[in-house]
């Protein structure tokens, strides 16, 4: 769709005001912005990144406003979690009947503090994302991560990893990928997380541990269909709070964005926004 046709639609849900982002932090700071004059509900028109500075605009407000999407990114995938269509036209009647639902949020304290809805990454993954150039992704489409990863694969190393779940559970082992879901889907549509449900007060948690590159790379092609569980090598635990320490450090990517390195914790905070769905 292209920008006037996006903004027609939009104007459709007057009264509305429109404000344009143009850097990073912008979104964040508009959103903090309209939570304090006492704005009830924001539309965002964007992907996961300006979701996730939406989030940190108004995680900490008394009363923060309900949140619509508009999917206009190139992921949308927390807009595939809510079961949105990914059309703009076709998310403006959901978005002017305003029917919400209570959703978990996430904080992380790393080396810095962040809130995010969607997907938390470290380890292989982050490997993978910087092999995945503009050009994999406009070529390969959905298949980019397959791309990426068997791009990454001779760089891999396994980092020494200890996960405590909930202060009752720890686990010590060698792994090449962390996963923290509240959503289901990462990398525009992989369900990394196919049964997470993001008002469920739980974090899904799944962990890669180092294997054999033949075994990685079937692991890989699994993924994209969401039927990496069936692999015995995965680990899968569901938790309120999770604390992660490596060696090698494993940096930790929060919807798209960068947020520190181990040691990192997460913890949900149960039904904390306001989120417009599907009637």
């Amino acid at each position: 769709m292209n920008e006037g046709r996006t903004v027609a639609q939009l104007n459709r849900l007057r009264p509305i005001a429109l404000a344009a982002t143009k850097k990073n932090g912008d979104a964040e700071k508009l959103a903090r912005t309209a939570a304090r004059s006492g704005s009830r509900y924001l539309i965002v028109a964007g992907g996961d990144g300006t979701l996730n500075e939406v989030v940190n605009g108004i995680a900490r407000s008394k009363h923060p406003p309900q949140i619509g999407i508009a999917p206009l990114g190139t992921g949308n995938d927390f807009a595939r979690t809510l079961g949105l269509p990914l059309l703009v036209e076709e998310n403006i009647d959901i978005l002017r009947a305003g029917n919400t639902r209570p959703i978990d949020i996430v904080r992380v304290e790393s080396t810095r503090a962040r809130y995010f809805v969607n997907v938390a990454t470290g380890g292989f993954s982050g490997v993978v994302r910087k092999k995945m150039t503009p050009e994999i992704k406009r070529n390969w489409g959905p298949l980019a991560y397959i791309r990426g990863a068997a791009a990454a694969l001779p760089k891999l190393h396994a980092y020494k990893t200890r996960i405590v779940l909930d202060r009752d559970e720890e686990l010590s082992t060698a792994l090449y990928n962390v996963v923290i879901a509240n959503g289901r889907f990462a990398a525009a549509g992989l369900p990394i997380a196919p049964d997470a449900n993001p008002a469920d007060g739980l974090l899904d948690v799944v962990l890669i541990p180092k294997r054999s590159t033949p075994e990685m790379a079937l692991l890989a092609a699994a993924i994209i269909s969401g039927e990496h569980f069936s692999n015995s090598a995965i680990i899968f635990r569901r938790a309120k709070t999770i604390s992660v320490r490596s060696s090698p450090g494993m940096s930790f990517n929060v919807d798209g964005e960068l947020v520190g390195r181990v040691p990192a914790v997460f913890q949900i905070l149960p039904r904390a926004l306001k989120f417009v769905v599907r009637q």
